[in-house]
């Protein structure tokens, strides 16, 4: 018997070495219910861009279009939900994605590396962080260099991750873990403020080959790359609307787009099909299914589905496609 995200429901089987949600043999994320988002500090270029007023925050629409990334997550994962301790003073914390990472190469994951924002309205997150995977069992560390998560430092396979530098994150950070957690981190500097984070360019869509926006990164770092993935361009169109956002389930990835709202013709809407019609192909290829949701309300801060998104293990990147 399957579920929706095509893992068998036979993983779901009791065993004592479920010690935390990272030991499951089933797919388990982390995401928080939009309770305190604001976009009133813009503390990234796209929210620089738009004018105080188109920053409004619809809360109810938020929080419907949240329930349906929710949906569309537990129909084939466990999704656990950060509680909120305060409505103030956290306007990011719905992005869990850059709240740390779990580093689930380790025989026994028990160890979590919690973020050092360089963000000022995002420090009072590193905490919450640290508090709430305290009481889930896990071990938290604060990184001791500046650091925004699995949005910054994405798993390839094995112990070999892609850690981007020079916006968010420094690579001081990368080595520290190198040294503390036996990783090995392909450091790879990111310039383009548009692309903020790490998975605004970067997606692991398996453990072998992943989607890169290439005209983002010089040759060497592109090199350092195609060492350890098979790298699948993508265009700057793509990448500047979500391609690499996207978040994988099983064997489906998650994808935002608001082409539906959108006035066929016009460039924003060619940009959102073509960005669509490229992702429906390299999934094709690579055996997946698409499945979209609308989260247009958060682009309000600059973001897009993979920053809602925390991966608490990798048993999706497991199995087997085609």
């Amino acid at each position: 018997m399957t579920d929706t995200a095509g893992t068998s429901t036979a993983a779901l089987a009791p065993t004592s070495e479920i010690a935390n949600p990272s030991h499951l043999e089933y797919p388990a994320f982390l995401v928080n219910a939009p309770f305190s988002l604001s976009a009133e500090v813009p503390n990234n270029v796209w929210m620089e861009e738009l004018a105080e007023d188109d920053r409004e925050i619809n809360r109810s629409r938020a929080m419907v279009q949240f329930l349906e990334v929710f949906s569309v997550l537990s129909a084939g994962a466990l999704v656990y939900v950060l509680p909120t301790p305060r409505t103030t003073g956290l306007q990011d914390l719905v992005y869990v994605a850059n709240l740390g990472i779990v580093p689930t190469h380790l025989p026994n994951v028990r160890d979590v590396i919690i973020s050092n924002f360089t963000s000022e309205p995002r420090r009072g997150e590193t905490q919450v962080g640290v508090d709430f995977f305290r009481q889930m069992g896990y071990e938290p560390k604060v990184s001791p260099f500046k650091f925004e998560g699995e949005a910054d430092l994405k798993h390839l396979h094995d112990n070999v991750y892609i850690g981007g530098y020079g916006q968010r994150s420094q690579r001081e950070a990368y080595e520290w873990m190198e040294r503390e957690y036996d990783m090995r981190v392909v450091k790879v500097e990111m310039a383009d403020p548009h692309l903020y984070h790490l998975d605004c360019s970067v997606f692991p869509i398996t453990e072998h080959a992943t989607l890169v926006h290439t005209a983002a990164y010089s040759k060497s770092d592109l090199a350092e790359m195609e060492k350890h993935t098979e790298v699948i361009d993508v265009p700057e169109a793509a990448a500047y609307s979500g391609i690499c956002n996207s978040v994988r389930s099983g064997k489906t990835i998650v994808n935002s787009s608001c082409l539906a709202d959108l006035k066929a013709g016009t460039d924003a809407y060619q940009e959102e099909k073509a960005k669509l019609d490229t992702l429906e192909r390299i999934a094709g290829q690579q055996g997946f299914e698409v499945v979209l949701v609308n989260i247009d309300e958060y682009f309000k801060s600059g973001a897009l589905l993979s920053c809602m998104v925390m991966h608490l293990n990798r048993f999706s990147y497991g199995l087997a496609l085609m």
